[in-house]
């Protein structure tokens, strides 16, 4: 973004969210202690470039060999986009190794984000790279290996900037339908400003040999400058729709979308007659959670100098009226927590994840100055918002250990060795990307254990292998906890496999399924610190196990001489 127009955001901020903060309570629980090890891990990889690339700057997390450990894409910008293979051993120390492609080198450039889908529905995870100058459709292979897909799916992958993307099945489709969000149409006259692009939706149909055919593109009019987009069920009625968030940077008048996407009928957009309130933010990342558990979604959405948390107000029978309840709540984060205290904060990737498995939903956002604001802080460090009873947050990044001097982006928020724990990939702008292990709860010396867990993963014969748009409600006690399997939101990066939820002290769960037809299933009863797989129709979950006799890792020789730092513990 220019640098001379960005510099008068400041004097725009709104005024409650710089308003003097209460001294903040002590964290009560556990905090997890987040040793970044990104080096001695070998991943090492820079986002950057010109511009075009102040935005974006994600990656995928993804299972492509097939044994369930999360492997990993990341976005280069004008450098290469890398894949990482991961050979962590289950419950031991992180480690990828890079694995080359056999495709152009200059489909790999000018990445700015990438998704992870099973797109041809083979069983096989794909993925979407969004980019500079044409978007790309990479069809799974065995080995972590992938191939062009544009030609043989009939998908144009446009000439956009492209910095959000979405997916969803709809009723009957065999395959997904994809969105995607494009930021300022940069062939426009007068442009950035003023020049949004259009968003694109396309709905699939059946080609030759049952190949997907993405031929027929439809215009999400107008586009404000979108920097994430989310298929949701904002109501539960069981037809997601497509929220937007927006940069009101360049485009007057701008504001944040919600957008009906009805079977058989054309995308449209909700109204302020519909409920949906005029909001303009300079929209960049968006999360979805239940953080009351009230079995509807509540969204995170960043911006520069404050944090919305939106909570559904029901008194609105079936209007998309939310009320923000960061303040109240603890969740602003417009301002560093370390250094640069007095400058508003720049929010980008958010994620909710139970990071010390309490049960309570955690906030994680990436924060990083746009380049070189000023106005804004320069030190400006990742959040880790840890939730605590009545759904209030509180900082822990700095005891955490993720108050590093970079530039965050996007994030990956996944259990990388199996040990149900959440980890972090940060992608930077400018600099390394940042690899977390989660040791576990911080103590005065060491760590300690954290509560318990369980890891789902849903699967479903016919289309929708994975099941995405299902719901999962795991009862523990008198309490249920609501996750939903979706592809979407944050900030550039996705993520599919498992789904983590911490049980805290529970020793059992009782699970049950929403499939994204509607119908439920009926209650899984599951013991606690133990991986699920669910298949629809079952009688009962199985169990599955991190293979114990993985190999011994091959980490650098060099890398304690090199990064102290990053020296990893056992």
């Amino acid at each position: 973004m220019p640098l001379a127009a960005l510099m008068v955001w400041v004097a725009q901020l709104s005024t409650p969210a710089l308003a003097a903060d209460p001294a903040p309570k002590p964290f009560a629980g556990d905090i997890p202690l987040m040793h970044e090890e990104a080096q001695a891990a070998g991943i090492d990889h820079v986002y950057g470039g010109p511009w075009e690339f102040f935005v974006g700057g994600g990656g995928a997390a993804f299972d492509c060999n097939d044994d369930r450990f999360p492997d990993v894409f990341l976005a280069g910008g004008k450098n290469a986009g890398t894949f990482y293979v991961n050979r962590s051993q289950a419950g031991g120390r992180l480690a990828f190794e890079e694995v080359a492609q056999d495709l152009d080198p200059k489909d790999l450039q000018n990445v700015t984000g990438a998704y992870p889908l099973d797109i041809d529905q083979d069983g096989r995870q794909d993925l979407v790279l969004l980019r500079v100058g044409g978007n790309i459709l990479l069809k799974g292979l065995p080995q972590c290996r992938f191939e062009k897909a544009n030609f043989s799916w009939q998908f144009d992958g446009g000439r956009a900037w492209t910095t959000a993307f979405s997916a969803i099945f709809e009723p009957g489709a065999a395959y997904p339908t994809l969105a995607f969000g494009n930021y300022v149409d940069r062939a426009a006259p007068g442009s950035p400003w003023g020049t949004c692009a259009d968003n694109v939706l396309i709905r699939p149909k059946s080609g030759e040999d049952g190949r997907p055919d993405y031929s027929e593109p439809f215009a999400l009019s107008p586009g404000y400058c979108a920097l994430s987009m989310l298929f949701t069920d904002w109501n539960r009625s069981g037809e997601p729709s497509l929220r937007i968030t927006n940069d009101r940077q360049y485009y007057r008048g701008g504001e944040e979308q919600l957008w009906r996407v009805e079977p058989g009928r054309a995308p449209r957009p909700y109204r302020k007659a519909d409920g949906w309130q005029h909001l303009s933010i300079w929209g960049m990342g968006i999360a979805e959670g239940d953080v009351d558990n009230d079995g509807y979604p509540d969204y995170a959405l960043t911006s520069m100098g404050d944090t919305k948390l939106q909570f559904l107000d029901r008194e609105f029978e079936d209007a998309p009226t939310y009320r923000d309840e960061a303040y109240q709540r603890g969740a602003t984060a417009h301002r560093p927590y370390v250094h640069d205290a007095g400058k508003p904060s720049t929010g980008w990737h958010a994620g909710f994840a139970d990071f010390n498995n309490d049960t309570a939903l955690d906030l994680f956002i990436a924060k990083g100055n746009v380049e070189a604001m000023p106005d804004f802080a320069a030190y400006d460090p990742d959040n880790l918002l840890m939730g605590g009873f009545g759904g209030r947050f509180t900082e822990v990044g700095d005891q955490a250990g993720i108050a590093l001097p970079t530039k965050g982006r996007g994030a990956l928020i996944a259990d990388f060795n199996l040990d149900g724990a959440m980890d972090l990939v940060v992608v930077n702008r400018g600099q390394k990307a940042s690899l977390f292990r989660n040791l576990g709860g911080k103590a005065a010396f060491g760590t300690r254990p954290l509560g318990n867990f369980v890891e789902v993963k849903l699967t479903q014969k016919g289309g929708n292998r994975d099941a995405i748009g299902a719901k999962l409600a795991v009862k523990i006690g008198a309490a249920t906890l609501n996750r939903t399997i979706q592809l979407g939101g944050g900030h550039a990066s996705g993520t599919s496999g498992f789904v983590h939820v911490g049980l805290g002290t529970a020793e059992r769960a009782e699970i049950r399924v929403q499939w994204p037809d509607g119908e439920w299933s009926h209650p899984y009863r599951v013991f606690a610190d133990n991986f699920v797989l669910i298949e629809r129709g079952a009688d009962a979950a199985r169990y599955w196990y991190p293979d114990a006799d993985r190999p011994e890792p091959q980490l650098p020789e060099t890398t304690a001489q090199s990064n102290p730092a990053a020296s990893s513990p056992n």
